[in-house]
């Protein structure tokens, strides 16, 4: 086996990169946000509130633009992933235990997103959905492994037109267009009880999490890797203004389809389970079959047909953002561009958190609650992720003269307040 996976090749990368060329990071870690267990969020949410949660997608949209920027750029320019950068510039106690609770939340999710996989299966054609499980989880292992990472960026990139399925959902059922914009966004109300800030936080939470500030940076390095030319910004700023566009317009779309297929995901189980008094929704393939009798054969295809695809997007990023952070932490050589011979255990962090993964489908846990904790977790520690990121986005010693301008600094310090006050909601209503 070749030392090194095989690159594009050269006058590939001295073209000019088209439009759709452009996209990438951003593109994917957007869709990866829309993976099963956050789509049984957003049916939850539109399934017990109606047009009363829409807002929430609205409002998010610029705060997870800012700080997913922010963690693009810190990536771009430094040359070196999340975990390497605060491994630097910060305690290694603090490193141990962000990475260590990254570690646990991502496989939890994993868990949670191949067994809503294999119930959506299931759905569709019958069967074992533990063996589906099991299936799409070799599937995983076996891209990331294997594949060279040029044509597993394309992989992932195809994947993310999995997430048109709740598009086109919206399509097959009435909407009542005046009712969605009067309550969801103009005057959405705002009852505050423990049941809708729980579901404002599960909602912040699901969109804002940190393995995609993980991902982010690191798919930024691995693009500066794959391409012999290119330099971390820090020691080339003239190339600076071209790549902070190109992450901007990125961000910009990958966020936004992001938020977009949410808010469609929402809007489709508030004009039907809502309407119809289906008002609790165990897991996404639950939404699926509860939308069957309520929307038809087509909506109920769709939607399980979906999750399938969102997960085989979305496992790959939760196992190889646990796989770049433990690998940062501990100075293993770690990139998608090297055979597994070169990076044995950046590649074993992989295959042990989506078969752990895996494995805990098979275990006698409640699935609900491992989200729970799962998002319990993340929530925690994305308050001093991004405002680590915040702090060396900002410092001249680890960006140079490429620090985050004003703007960025507002939406990112913004986004984590807000995360902090969400955390701090869950925390007094679990209390109450």
């Amino acid at each position: 086996m070749a030392l090194t996976k095989p690159l594009a090749p050269q006058a590939a990368a001295d073209a000019a990169p088209s439009w759709m060329g452009k996209l990438g990071p951003g593109l994917i870690t957007g869709a990866a946000d829309d993976d099963p267990s956050g789509i049984a969020t957003y049916s939850q949410a539109g399934a017990q509130f109606g047009f009363g949660m829409l807002w929430t997608l609205v409002f998010t949209y610029p705060l997870m633009v800012g700080i997913q920027i922010v963690s693009a750029r810190i990536g771009r320019v430094t040359g070196h992933g999340l975990a390497t950068n605060i491994r630097r510039h910060y305690p290694v106690g603090l490193l141990y235990a962000i990475v260590g609770l990254l570690l646990l939340a991502n496989t939890i999710n994993i868990a949670a997103d191949v067994a809503a996989m294999g119930d959506a299966l299931k759905l569709v054609a019958g069967g074992p959905a533990h063996w589906y499980a099991i299936g799409f989880g070799l599937v995983s292992v076996m891209l990331q492994v294997f594949v060279p990472y040029s044509s597993y960026v394309r992989i992932l990139k195809w994947l993310t037109l999995a997430l048109l399925a709740y598009v086109g959902t919206v399509f097959v059922v009435h909407i009542p267009w005046g009712q969605l914009a009067r309550e969801g966004l103009a005057l959405p109300r705002f009852p505050w009880t423990p049941a809708f800030i729980t579901t404002i936080v599960a909602v912040f939470g699901t969109t804002i999490s940190p393995y995609l500030f993980f991902w982010q940076a690191s798919q930024e390095v691995e693009d500066l890797r794959a391409d012999d030319a290119a330099r971390a910004l820090k020691e080339a700023p003239a190339g600076a203004r071209a790549d902070f566009t190109r992450i901007k317009l990125d961000t910009y779309i990958g966020m936004g389809f992001s938020n977009l297929v949410a808010f469609f995901i929402m809007l489709t189980t508030a004009v039907t389970l809502h309407l119809h008094g289906v008002t609790e929704i165990s897991s996404s393939a639950a939404a699926a079959a509860a939308l069957k009798p309520v929307a038809g054969n087509f909506a109920f295809f769709l939607f399980a047909l979906g999750i399938i695809g969102t997960g085989l997007l979305a496992i790959p990023v939760l196992a190889g953002s646990a796989a770049y952070a433990v690998a940062g932490t501990f100075r293993w050589k770690n990139s998608l561009e090297h055979a597994p011979a070169v990076a044995p255990r950046f590649y074993g962090i992989i295959v042990v958190a989506t078969l752990a993964g895996v494995g805990l489908v098979f275990a006698p846990i409640d699935p609900i609650k491992a989200l729970y904790w799962s998002a319990v977790i993340n929530g925690v520690i994305s308050i001093p992720i991004m405002a680590i990121m915040m702090l060396l986005a900002s410092r001249s010693d680890v960006m140079g003269r490429l620090v985050i301008g004003r703007r960025l600094k507002v939406l990112g310090w913004l986004c984590t307040a807000v995360m902090a006050a969400a955390v701090l909601a869950m925390l007094v209503t679990r209390a109450g």
